[in-house]
């Protein structure tokens, strides 16, 4: 898996319903938290047509937010989809 950078804040619930659902998964991310980092939160804004959501993920020089959490989103643009066949 490619490497997946977080932007997160502390009081973010969608950031901790994303953490909590990557962990669950295996899946290792690096976490910024914006509110301690100016240039992170620079780059979430420029990402985001100059507004501060997050989480916002960066994985192989593209970005998205995942803002409202959506479990489904998140597993779509991580690749983290199993293949799903008729039983």
């Amino acid at each position: 898996m490619n490497r997946v950078k977080m932007y997160t804040t502390r009081w973010c619930a969608d950031c901790w319903r994303a953490k909590r659902f990557l962990s669950a998964r295996g899946v290792p991310v690096e976490e910024i938290d914006i509110e301690g980092d100016a240039d992170a939160e620079a780059f979430v804004r420029r990402a985001n047509d100059n507004r501060s959501r997050v989480p916002t993920f960066e994985v192989d020089g593209r970005t998205f937010h995942c803002s409202p959490f959506d479990a489904a989103k998140l597993e779509r643009e991580l690749d983290l989809v199993e293949d799903r066949k008729p039983s």
